[in-house]
């Protein structure tokens, strides 16, 4: 079993920055990818960035150029670091491991509690 956990929401003011991070326990294999998801009221969870052991980031085009992904694979731990924050990142950020069995397609998804965002003057 595979345990996440979200740290580091909190309010801030617009044009601010905050560090999410997310730190994953339990058997992991290396190939997998981390990933954070945002989901505001009244919308569907949205995917903010990803990813994998040793690949490059990917990111949604609302926040590219102002979010940045890293991880720390010794530690099984990702980070979000979110500059120039606008209103519209308010949201509960989840974070989300993909462990890939390498048979086929077959993976699982954990999800940790989310943690809020709160972008406000």
């Amino acid at each position: 079993q595979v345990h996440v956990v979200e740290s580091g929401g909190g309010l801030v003011q617009p044009g601010g920055s905050l560090r999410l991070s997310c730190a994953a326990s339990g058997s992991i294999p290396s190939d997998n990818e981390m990933a954070w998801f945002r989901q505001a009221p009244e919308n569907k969870r949205e995917l903010v960035a990803s990813i994998i052991s040793g690949g490059l980031p990917n990111y949604a085009d609302s926040v590219k150029g102002r979010f940045a992904i890293s991880r720390d694979n010794a530690k099984n731990t990702v980070y979000l670091q979110m500059n120039d924050l606008k209103p519209e990142d308010t949201a509960v950020y989840y974070c989300k491991m993909r462990i890939n069995f390498g048979i086929g397609n077959l993976f699982a998804d954990y999800w940790g509690q989310g943690t809020q965002v709160a972008v406000s003057s």
